[in-house]
């Protein structure tokens, strides 16, 4: 048997547990020393560790914690290629769940570090390569670093893009331009990359562009007044006047969209980058083409390309173009709208007016194709004072109206030669535009193209009549239809107005007679020429007095008369004396003889009132 060991320590070898045997310095010594081996942790925040083991469902990974991590196989399916000592990043959920298990999570990791790669991307405007997932309203999904960020449509090019499938499931090279931290959007651009890239080439254009220089270019966009067109970095625009030398109406009608066409620089503006161009400009003017014939009396044959308020545009030939003004489209005198007589697509021959080769200009007409009627060798027997004609009214004026009879031959029908009866302060009262009208030649000018008709001159004066019916002292009913400051308006038989003076409309009563009261008048005053008849009502019960009577007098025999009657006496005939016999017999023979006429006066007016009415 061997012996013990003089200083050994049963105690030590007999101790319960484990680690049982250790003293507590021993095992406080022995804690700190594998505590120096582990790494010290935080919740939640990213951290490297080393794939230890991998299987079906779960992947084992050492962050160098006092225990490993799991995290589930599916956080890994972006890594088919995965083995034990690969590095990745993980992120710290929980250092000790319910079971004392360190939990991981590779997905949150990815998510943590992609916002905080968005967010340095953003502070210094580095580029990122981005994959575009799908299309969307407005624009596309593109995935950066695991987040999906959304790429405007206005942000894909410099120029408009219309159809943005082409890009999905295709790599872009991208920048963040926004970053929305309450709603977790990102906004990226692809338009920014091109425009720094065009940028150089936008001042290398400017800088060497001048008037003149011809270009090609692409048309990026299209509207209806012209196309901009892609100079390579530099936009210009073609207006739709610069594109052909013939009239169109809109640019798709001679171009379409990406076609690559042919411009010269017109005009540009280097501080607002601004170009003018034109297309038109590198092919000859049309009008150098016009036949040499042409000239002012010539026929010519076109298309009516442009109806406008004052006249229609005739096109020649393509950019060769003659204004047809409305006054030359009818004799007519009177203007109407050109679209009366044409229409846009109308083909027709026209009369060369004016010509200027230089100015390129050219006014042409169409009434020129007819003859004026005004030269006309049956004009003068046609409207021979005297004859009848119906017309239409084109025009009112203060003073009468225009009638026109036939095409470019108007007459004017004074607004006193309207009625016998009626007095007619404006032809509105009588017709009105576009009405017939009857009337009878006045007065013909052939020269000065001037016809003056009558339409009251169809019917006999019945002033010639009123005289024998309305006979001083004579009675007849009348309505009052207005007053004045001097004069009553009072309603006559057979369609006639006469005057009352203010005091003579005073009844037996002493009152005043008002409007619309119909009473009896005594004819005071009757003027043929002036077609006036003054009349009274206090007279129907009171007797004139004698300045009353040598008015009625003075009105029965107008001075005219009086010469006329000296001027047929022989000067060195005396008068002989009259008897009052004779006075007696030639006063009952003279009112014998007026009763007579003014019965047959009344006979005559009921007979046209009744035809009228008929």
């Amino acid at each position: 048997m061997s012996k013990q060991p003089k200083d050994f320590d049963w105690d030590l070898v007999e101790g319960k547990g484990f680690g049982g045997n250790y003293t507590t310095e021993q095992k406080e010594k022995m804690e700190a020393a594998i505590e120096a081996t582990l790494n010290s942790v935080t919740e939640k925040e990213v951290v490297k560790g080393i794939v230890v083991s991998k299987t079906d469902r779960e992947v084992i990974i050492n962050i160098g914690f006092k225990s490993d991590g799991l995290v589930s196989a599916s956080e890994f399916r972006d890594m088919p290629d995965l083995k034990a000592g690969d590095e990745v990043e993980v992120y710290i959920e929980n250092q000790e769940d319910a079971n004392g298990q360190l939990t991981l999570s590779r997905k949150l990791a990815k998510v943590m570090g992609a916002w905080t790669n968005i967010e340095k991307a953003l502070e210094e405007d580095t580029i990122i390569n981005g994959f575009v997932k799908r299309r969307t309203k407005g624009g596309l999904i593109v995935d950066i670093f695991g987040i999906e960020a959304f790429l405007p449509g206005s942000q894909i090019d410099v120029k408009p893009i219309r159809d943005f499938d082409i890009f999905v499931g295709k790599n872009m090279e991208v920048k963040v331009v926004k970053i929305n931290h309450t709603n977790d959007n990102v906004v990226v651009s692809h338009k920014v990359l091109i425009e720094k890239d065009l940028e150089a080439q936008r001042q290398t254009i400017l800088t060497n562009l001048d008037k003149g220089q011809v270009l090609e270019g692409v048309i990026k966009n299209m509207t209806n007044f012209g196309v901009f067109i892609d100079l390579g970095g530099v936009d210009g625009l073609l207006h739709i006047t610069d594109i052909s030398w013939g009239r169109i109406n809109h640019p798709q009608e001679v171009l379409k969209l990406d076609q690559k066409i042919q411009v010269v620089v017109l005009d540009f503006d280097e501080n607002k980058k601004r170009i003018s161009l034109g297309m038109k400009q590198l092919q000859a003017h049309p009008w150098e083409a016009l036949a040499a014939g042409t000239e002012v009396g010539s026929k010519v044959k076109g298309k009516i390309v442009n109806v406008a308020d004052y006249g229609a545009f005739l096109e020649v030939l393509p950019g060769v173009e003659g204004l047809i003004h409305v006054s030359e489209m009818s004799w007519s005198q009177h203007l109407r709208n050109p679209q009366d007589f044409l229409k846009v697509g109308d083909e027709m021959e026209a009369v060369v007016l004016t010509l200027d080769r230089a100015e390129r200009k050219m006014s042409l007409g169409i009434k020129q194709l007819t003859e004026d009627p005004w030269t006309k060798t049956d004009l003068l027997a046609k409207y021979a004072i005297g004859t009848k004609h119906k017309g239409t009214v084109r025009n009112l004026t203060n003073f009468g109206l225009f009638l026109e009879l036939e095409e470019g031959i108007d007459g004017l029908v004074h607004v006193s030669d309207l009625s016998w009866t009626k007095k007619i302060k404006h032809p509105s009262e009588f017709v009105k535009v576009g009405d017939s009208l009857d009337v009878v030649v006045i007065e013909l000018d052939a020269d000065n193209r001037r016809l003056a008709l009558g339409h009251k001159q169809l019917e006999e004066n019945p002033w010639d009549t009123f005289e024998s019916v309305f006979t001083l002292g004579s009675t007849h009913k009348a309505t009052i239809i207005s007053k004045n400051e001097k004069f009553g308006v009072l309603e006559l038989p057979y369609g006639i107005e006469g005057l009352a003076p203010l005091k003579q409309l005073t009844k037996a009563d002493e009152t005043v007679a008002e409007v619309g009261e119909a009473l009896d008048f005594v004819v005071t005053e009757f003027h043929k020429e002036e077609r006036k008849i003054i009349l009274s009502h206090t007279r129907t019960f009171t007797a004139a007095t004698a300045e009353e009577v040598a008015a009625d007098a003075a009105a029965a025999k107008p001075e005219k008369k009086k010469a006329a009657k000296s001027a047929d006496k022989p000067a060195n005939v005396t008068a002989e004396k009259s008897t009052m016999g004779d006075i007696g017999a030639l006063s009952a023979l003279k009112e014998q003889m007026e009763g007579a006429e003014r019965e047959q006066a009344i006979k005559k007016l009921e007979k046209k009132s009744s035809k009228k009415a008929e």
